[in-house]
């Protein structure tokens, strides 16, 4: 039977875990549809650990509710950075840690060879160490800018990287101040984290009244997301929102695209299961891996582009309305009083016109794939619009509809109770 450790082996368990008791929460644990009791308690714990007073508990007549209570605007780091920091290691990842960079901090270059033969003179041990495993050790340093390669000949030799996170920080005024900044509000916010715990630095500075801390939870996917991006790779995903049973689908990913209302964040481009582009939420995305490179690249993102214009928010319609769907609504505003609102409209409408029609009336017409996506930014005028046309048979019905229940609830029937 396996013991409790804090340390993780893989990310992707941990971040379904925290998922339920952050985004959705208040579950009891028959309810986490994972694996056994013992695995709900192993995470439920380290979620303790990690995050400390965060962790809310509700006793209910179906057990015990869990859930995790932040606010923003009053943390200076994000806790959920620590979930991060847990991953395991083994003992010889730590071993050669410390042993190649003592080595190297001589500033000679030496191969992988003299490097393995160096260890087991200076640092023998049981296991040997082997070239092929200080090799792979140093690659993987290589890539993290820990050390630095040249080629002599047919030999490739390693040294260590004179540039190191003190010496910057010293060199950049204001260097520190920029990496706490973005810290919290930029996505990858881990880096600069990391960056502030490695110079013994603190954000002291700054605080965020809205900041989506559960963003650093996707962060992995997103950095597989843009690797394909850059790569024009489709992707295969599996998403438990395309198919209860997990079901994965292939994806050619164009854009990453973010909510300022809500703050998800969503994956969008070309489904193999659509005539349209797709768009996925990055939090219900469990796996990714990368597949063979797009050839017509840059057709598709010119194809996307095109339809992308007509979404109002994420939405890019069905299949079978291939066409964009025109909108026109009729706004009354007072020119001398409410020019606040003219710039609103101007500020936040998408692809679509403003056309004055006399004195305190305009005219906004949007062609759009999903109007359904518009109704709630249309609706935060109402007392100002004075029309409201095209669309779809149901969507127009259903603005009727809540007008109706509206003026019944606040100044027609006084029997309609208001809720």
């Amino acid at each position: 039977m396996g013991s409790y450790s804090e340390l993780i082996k893989k990310f992707s368990k941990t971040r379904d875990y925290l998922s339920d008791f952050f985004i959705y929460g208040n579950k009891v644990r028959g309810e986490v549809g994972k694996k056994s009791s013992r695995t709900y308690d192993d995470e439920k714990r380290r979620a303790e650990s990690w995050l400390g007073d965060h962790v809310r508990y509700e006793d209910t007549a179906h057990g015990r509710q869990v859930s995790i209570t932040v606010d923003s605007g009053h943390i200076s780091e994000n806790p959920l950075y620590r979930a991060y920091r847990s991953k395991s290691f083994t003992d010889n990842d730590i071993r050669l840690h410390f042993l190649l960079t003592d080595i190297l901090s001589d500033g000679i270059s030496r191969s992988a060879k003299e490097l393995a033969d160096l260890m087991s003179e200076k640092y023998p041990c049981k296991s040997s160490y082997e070239e092929q495993t200080v090799r792979n050790k140093l690659n993987e340093y290589v890539k993290e800018g820990i050390f630095l390669t040249e080629k002599t000949g047919r030999k490739l030799y390693y040294k260590l990287s004179p540039l190191t996170l003190d010496e910057l920080i010293g060199r950049f005024k204001g260097l520190s101040d920029a990496v706490t900044f973005f810290s919290e509000t930029q996505w990858f916010g881990f880096v600069g984290n990391t960056i502030l715990h490695t110079c013994g630095l603190k954000n002291d500075l700054f605080l965020m009244k809205h900041n989506y801390i559960v963003h650093t939870l996707e962060d992995d996917i997103l950095e597989q997301i843009m690797s394909a991006m850059d790569k024009h790779r489709f992707v295969e995903i599996r998403s438990f929102s395309i198919d209860e049973d997990g079901r994965d689908c292939k994806l050619l990913p164009i854009k990453i695209l973010s909510s300022v209302q809500t703050g998800r964040r969503y994956i969008a481009g070309f489904a193999s299961w659509r005539k349209k582009p797709v768009s996925l939420r990055l939090d219900h995305i469990k796996k990714i891996r990368p597949l063979e490179v797009c050839e017509d690249y840059g057709a598709r993102i010119a194809e996307f582009e095109e339809q992308y214009k007509h979404c109002f928010g994420v939405s890019f319609g069905f299949d079978e309305s291939p066409e964009p769907v025109e909108v026109r609504i009729t706004f009354r505003v007072d020119e001398e009083n409410e020019g606040f609102i003219l710039e609103r409209i101007k500020r936040e409408m998408r692809q679509g016109s403003l056309e004055r029609l006399g004195k305190n009336r305009y005219l906004l017409t949007e062609r759009l794939s999903d109007p359904n996506e518009m109704m709630h930014w249309v609706k935060s005028f109402i007392g100002r619009i004075e029309r409201f046309e095209g669309a779809t048979p149901e969507v127009c019905e259903r603005f009727e509809n809540d007008i109706k229940r509206l003026h019944e609830m606040y100044g027609g029937d006084a029997s309609v109770d208001v809720q």
